[in-house]
């Protein structure tokens, strides 16, 4: 403890903060439902603010700089810790809920994976609802931290290589509090897209609360909903389509906004080669779907076609995870399609989840480079990202990562496997956590929900969600002998 005393001094200051989420549920349920489990809501606050103190007390004298062996032990202890947090009110709550359940659904709202173990949501509390949803607008803004601040800063499978693109505060090579400049622009640019996507879908014709929770789930590319039918229960067009645009959004960079708002200019994200390999990727899937729905008939019309393929395609490339429609009674080339998008589509430094776009870009250009090295042995060819060349180092970053990522999903899915799943189910289970996209195949597809898997599966599916959240090796490095030598 004493060795890491900055570090759960840290975490202390995070857990505090995070008591204060819970007025959010509290106020509503005192507002809309009458106060019916006010005390509740106010109870877990309570609790979260005083073992943050409690943390805090014990850790105060604390005064050493975070280094970067102590970032990763503060990121996978924030994303553990908390969901243990948030899962509280859901045990006092939710009829029948175990444990179990309750932190697998307080990790998928805090990790932005969108599954769930639970049915009738329609049902729910509507405090309850606005709980889920409202995990992930803050599992948003700490991905989002995350992804474009922390770990660059510890050097994780290639995130380096957008380092340098960042503004002035994630140059620094320690962990610093000079990070809270950062946040606060990348938060307020999130801050602006979920307003405009809030107002959009009350214009739309959701409810204020509905408006509230989706865009909690849209921008946060979550996915979770208040309905059983997700965002099928409208069967509207016109939100669909805003969906579409507003998740499109998400899975950019939010950085990349930010150079935008600072340079006055949409260089940033016109010229940036991820960027234009995402859209690309969108518009082509979105094309090859719409004509296997019209090829097979699903579909009368074009626009219908069109529409139904695109918010598929966006929702699950993105890791969204929202569907509007059954598509596994689609053909079968379409749902095995919008999961191996979900694998990679979404940029780097966005709230999605996956290896992304970036590494994708980075293997393939290995690829063509070794296949040219073939014929021309001693060509000199390095592997560039629109301008920038990607260092060697950054190269076997990507290569150690992808074999880790390979191997984890192997392991995995042979101990769902081992449990007494089928294959479909639990090969797709492990897909859908462990690339935060939420819905799989089988009994765990976009119609169903995790709740038909037993305690021990829903653990495997709550691991695979904490390491794809945290790029896998900020977790695993902590089971090696040498994180823990002085």
């Amino acid at each position: 403890m004493k060795r890491f005393a900055a570090t759960f001094l840290v975490l202390s200051w995070v857990i505090m903060g995070f008591s204060f989420a819970f007025f959010v549920p509290m106020a509503w349920d005192w507002v809309g439902e009458g106060g019916q489990n006010t005390r509740v809501w106010a109870w877990c606050f309570l609790f979260t603010l005083a073992t943050g103190t409690w943390l805090w007390w014990r850790t105060r004298h604390a005064s050493r700089e975070l280094s970067v062996r102590d970032g990763f032990l503060l990121v996978t202890l924030v994303w553990v810790v908390l969901p243990a947090y948030a899962a509280l009110p859901l045990l006092f709550v939710v009829h029948g809920i175990g444990f179990t359940d309750a932190y697998f659904e307080a990790m998928s709202g805090l990790t932005a994976t969108g599954a769930t173990s639970l049915a009738g949501l329609d049902l729910l509390a509507p405090s309850v609802n606005i709980w889920r949803c409202f995990l992930q607008l803050i599992g948003g803004l700490g991905v989002m931290l995350l992804a474009v601040a922390v770990l660059p800063l510890l050097g994780l499978g290639g995130t380096q290589l957008y380092k340098a693109e960042m503004p002035g505060p994630m140059k620094e090579q320690r962990l610093t509090p000079r990070i809270a400049e950062t946040a606060r622009g990348l938060w307020g640019v999130y801050f602006v897209l979920s307003l405009s996507c809030m107002l959009a879908y009350r214009w739309g014709g959701m409810s204020w609360p509905d408006a509230f929770m989706h865009m909690c789930t849209t921008v946060g590319l979550g996915g979770l909903s208040s309905h059983d039918d997700s965002f099928g229960y409208w069967n509207s067009p016109t939100l669909e389509w805003m969906a579409v645009v507003f998740m499109t959004l998400a899975g950019i960079s939010f950085a990349r906004y930010f150079l935008v708002w600072r340079q006055r200019s949409l260089h940033p994200v016109t010229r940036d080669a991820e960027v234009r390999a995402y859209v690309m990727v969108l518009l082509l899937s979105s094309v090859v779907v719409t004509l296997m729905l019209l090829i097979h008939q699903e579909y009368p019309d074009f626009a219908t076609a069109i529409r139904q393929a695109a918010f598929q395609v966006v929702s699950v490339a993105t890791t969204t995870g929202y569907a509007t429609t059954d598509y596994l009674l689609w053909p079968s080339f379409v749902p095995v399609l919008l999961l191996f998008l979900g694998c990679f589509a979404s940029c780097a430094g966005s709230t999605g989840g996956g290896i992304k776009m970036v590494r994708m870009l980075v293997l393939i250009k290995l690829a063509q480079r070794e296949l040219v090295r073939i014929l021309h042995p001693r060509i000199v060819r390095p592997i560039a990202l629109g301008n920038v060349t990607v260092p060697t180092d950054v190269i076997w970053a990507v290569m150690a990562y992808m074999l880790i990522y390979g191997g984890v999903m192997v392991g995995l899915t042979m101990l769902m496997l081992a449990s007494g799943l089928d294959v479909v189910t639990a090969f797709t289970a492990v897909v859908g956590n462990l690339n935060n996209i939420g819905p799989g195949m089988g009994k765990v597809g976009p119609a169903g929900n995790y709740g038909a898997l037993t305690d021990f599966q829903i653990w495997i599916c709550t691991i695979a969600m904490l390491l794809g959240r945290l790029e896998l090796l900020s977790v695993m490095v902590l089971f090696t002998p040498q994180f823990w030598r002085r």
